[in-house]
């Protein structure tokens, strides 16, 4: 990213060979988060982020349907950026219901689709326990009756295959600091031949799909992480990292885990706890002054610590969850960390309780 933050500002969109060398830097770009993710790199729409991704997808999906109030399906543990802008919107939304382990009924999905169904949004794997879901079989039905499918890939993006085209969505949201590569950079991709009308208006960048000046620097570093991310061993690295964090469940009273029972059934780099008898705030402020950095209530939510939709909608105690993640940078020493600290940090913030 350094020389497109440094030296090379010319705007892509000109003719001159400043442009030509930040618009061939930014087509390279694109050809590798095709790669990355199973796509053309005509079908990567860059975005700032993958909640915009989400955004242009619900609203061009919508808009295309030409209906005053058209129906959408989704599921009850999507992230808030779906939620949020179909709230917003008119659409008629049923929400499909979730089981123990946070994991919607592909069958259920299906089953929601009416005749004036212009939309279904689904995840391909939660943002908070990590369940796999059932998204291509939801798709695979969905399409066959010609309604758009749109599948939410930004917690799946580099922990498990997110394949474009095996998926065979029309479009699909995923995001690069997922996968190390910076904050501010996410795509939507986009199946070959849909046309819809863009959610940011005003200039014909992104050929005429997303109006604005090309963010070269980040668009080039999620580029970068693409081509640098080596799935199966990373993916193979986070499951061993998770296993060891995953001791405490053992090890500590009235210590659970939220989300699947197998692993193999869930993202390699999450894993949500539920602490009976302490509040999770404490344990998380506790946590931090050891150097141990985990996360609190919802995973959309950095700056509210606000009971989770997500394990509500699961029937679990949403009140009391720690979320602890690793990535490409994690190491064995930060994972012992916590395993070492953990459990005196319960039994004392438990033993500050009134009788």
């Amino acid at each position: 990213m350094l020389p497109f933050l440094r030296e090379h500002h010319a705007d892509p969109g000109r003719l001159h060979a400043e442009g030509r060398v930040t618009r061939v830097a930014l087509e390279e770009a694109r050809a590798s988060v095709a790669a990355c993710f199973g796509a053309r790199p005509r079908e990567v729409v860059f975005t700032a982020s993958g909640t915009e991704a989400v955004n242009a997808a619900v609203w061009g999906a919508l808009r295309r349907s030409g209906k005053h109030a058209p129906h959408v399906v989704t599921t009850a543990v999507e992230h808030s950026c779906v939620r949020d802008a179909l709230a917003r919107s008119r659409a008629e939304v049923t929400t499909v219901a979730v089981d123990h382990f946070g994991r919607y009924s592909a069958a259920a999905a299906v089953a929601a689709v009416r005749d004036d169904t212009a939309l279904v949004s689904v995840q391909l794997a939660n943002h908070e326990v990590g369940t796999v879901q059932p998204a291509a079989v939801v798709a695979a039905e969905a399409r066959t009756r010609g309604v758009i499918v749109h599948v939410d890939a930004c917690a799946a993006a580099g922990h498990i295959p997110v394949d474009f085209r095996a998926l065979e969505v029309d479009l699909c949201s995923v995001t690069a600091h997922k996968l190390g590569g910076p904050k501010g950079a996410g795509a939507l991709l986009v199946r070959r031949g849909l046309r819809l009308d863009p959610l940011l208006v005003g200039g014909a960048q992104e050929r005429a799909r997303r109006a604005g000046i090309e963010d070269v620097p980040a668009w080039v570093g999620f580029g970068a992480a693409c081509a640098a991310t080596d799935l199966d061993r990373e993916s193979a690295a986070e499951r061993g990292l998770l296993a060891r964090a995953a001791r405490v469940v053992q090890q500590v009273p009235g210590v659970s885990r939220f989300g699947p029972d197998d692993p193999n059934d869930a993202l390699p780099n999450v894993l949500c706890l539920g602490v009976d008898g302490v509040e999770a705030e404490p344990i998380l402020l506790a946590l931090d002054q050891h150097g141990v950095a985990v996360h609190s209530g919802s995973s959309c939510s950095s700056e509210t610590l606000e009971p989770s939709p997500v394990l509500a909608a699961m029937g679990v105690d949403a009140e009391r969850s720690l979320r602890i993640s690793v990535g490409w940078s994690s190491v064995r020493d930060d994972v012992d960390r916590f395993v070492e600290v953990f459990p005196g940090i319960v039994e004392r913030l438990r033993g500050l309780r009134s009788p």
